[in-house]
């Protein structure tokens, strides 16, 4: 069953972010993940959520998934990721 990490970035230091994302797609296609969505605009149509810069990353299950948000180069370049943004980032399983 499919699994996605969905992410949302509010982006404090353009710059620095541009490092994490120049580099975490290798990390990314290395677990097998495909980005179905990766920035762009975004309109609320219910709630209050406000979200800023989002990303879905579909991946073959979770494992996968896990294996991805574990591996010590997604964990430096997070680190990266968070020292230029507010992120906030969900593993969900798919149907």
């Amino acid at each position: 069953m499919a699994a996605y990490v969905l992410a949302d970035s509010e982006i404090t230091d353009q710059a620095r972010f541009a490092d994490f994302v120049r580099d975490i797609v290798a990390v990314t296609e290395a677990h097998g993940g495909r980005y179905l969505v990766r920035g762009g605009a975004s309109e609320v149509v219910e709630g209050n959520w406000t979200p800023h810069r989002v990303v879905v990353i579909e991946f073959e299950d979770l494992d996968h998934a896990h294996g991805f948000v574990n591996d010590p180069n997604y964990v430096r370049l997070a680190e990266v990721r968070n020292s230029s943004s507010v992120t906030s980032t969900v593993i969900v399983e798919g149907v």
